[in-house]
């Protein structure tokens, strides 16, 4: 299938030959397909079958995102003064990137695109071609071959951050996102949450169970795949103890500055290089280094699950449930992949009314409904001084 049609390929074309896109407005959305996904956020699943939801499913007419729906303008001075730095780190689908690229664009704001070196020619190519559109969108200087569990993964983000850190925009956070993430939160609300950590970090950061300290005490080999070995590793060299986390976090500007500036953080991140997955536990880590800004003290008094942090959403296979019985959440209405719940719109209602900025994972083939009922929300949103879920709740 080709990656652009042709209204999309003219577009691109116009980018590269430096000529500017006609973004003034917002995409619309007829009322049909906004009553559709009002229902299914306020967990109405009986009217699935309706024409309104068909008309989702089936649509051959979706808007590109090349030619309309990105802001041209701060929605207000809060957000204008605030802006917001991201890490994307993709490998696949070439819709999704553009879909997840609308949705957390504004012009303030400053985007670094890391593309898997693996990836096809034509792949780099469409990425180069969507990102020249934008003058604060950037695929990163220096690309990996990213393995999955290995430290490749970690240095993607760092080779984004050492990039956005050159760039002219004075970005107060950075986010860092995969392909099947999507937001669930406005930029608007996005600031308003940052605005709140007062400089903090939030993360994932626990104590690390036995199990999981292998994947650090051991020797690995690096291939096409992740291998233990039965080589002890020397202790990590650092003061503080080893946590455990996931890959997602949302950092302040001052501790991204850090990291490339001491000695015993650079020392720590050499010695990650042979871990196993080692984007779990080394960020998790250096949120309790008690000198890194933006940092929660060791003491387990300042562990923060996946759950209290405000990075990500997830929903891991194994704690899905009944929550009346204390289940952290309902079970997964999509898919599972990697033991990680692919939502479906089924799971629209209970993810907003999370805190989190984010969530993973979608995929347009699991559930595309799920998505675009979110692209509503947000939409509506931005049309809007209200928030993207009083506006679909109010559409009857």
């Amino acid at each position: 299938l080709p990656l652009f049609s042709n209204e999309q390929l003219s577009v691109v074309k116009e980018c590269n030959r430096g000529g500017q896109l006609d973004m003034a407005h917002l995409i619309k959305h007829d009322a049909g397909e906004l009553q559709a996904c009002s229902a299914i956020i306020q967990g109405d699943m009986d009217g699935v079958q309706s024409s309104h939801f068909n008309k989702l499913m089936t649509s051959k007419k979706r808007t590109s995102l090349l030619s309309e729906g990105f802001l041209t303008m701060p929605l207000s001075k809060e957000e204008r003064d605030f802006p917001i730095a991201y890490s994307m780190v993709i490998h696949e689908k070439i819709e999704m990137f553009e879909r997840l690229l609308r949705a957390i664009y504004s012009p303030q704001n400053v985007y670094c695109v890391h593309v898997d070196l693996k990836t096809p020619e034509i792949f780099k190519e469409a990425v180069k071609a969507i990102v020249s559109c934008f003058p604060n969108v950037f695929v990163a200087s220096k690309l990996e071959s990213v393995i999955y569990a290995s430290w490749s993964r970690v240095q993607a983000d760092l080779n984004c951050m050492r990039d956005l850190l050159k760039s002219p925009v004075q970005w107060r956070y950075l986010l860092n996102t995969c392909g099947a993430d999507f937001p669930i939160k406005t930029n608007a609300e996005m600031v308003q949450s940052l605005k709140l950590l007062n400089g903090r970090n939030s993360m994932e950061s626990e104590a690390t169970n036995n199990y999981k300290k292998g994947r650090w005490e051991y020797h690995h080999n690096v291939t096409t795949t992740v291998t233990r070995t039965g080589i002890k590793k020397t202790p990590p060299p650092i003061k503080t103890p080893m946590f455990s986390g996931n890959a997602y976090f949302v950092t302040s500007r001052e501790f991204v500055e850090y990291l490339f500036q001491n000695q015993e953080i650079l020392n720590f991140m050499e010695w990650e290089k042979d871990t196993y997955s080692p984007d779990e536990h080394m960020w998790a880590t250096l949120q309790r280094m008690l000198d890194v800004p933006g940092s929660n003290p060791p003491n387990e008094k300042y562990h923060e699950s996946d759950m209290l942090s405000i990075a990500r959403l997830v929903k891991w296979s194994y704690l899905e449930g009944d929550v009346r019985k204390g289940a952290p959440y309902p079970p997964c209405s999509g898919g599972h992949r990697h033991a990680v719940c692919v939502y479906g719109a089924g799971d629209l209602k209970w993810i907003l009314k999370q805190k989190h900025l984010l969530a993973n994972k979608f995929d347009p083939g699991v559930d595309n409904i799920a998505i675009k009922c979110l692209e509503l929300a947000s939409t509506r949103s931005a049309n809007s001084s209200n928030s993207a879920k009083r506006d679909c709740a109010s559409v009857q």
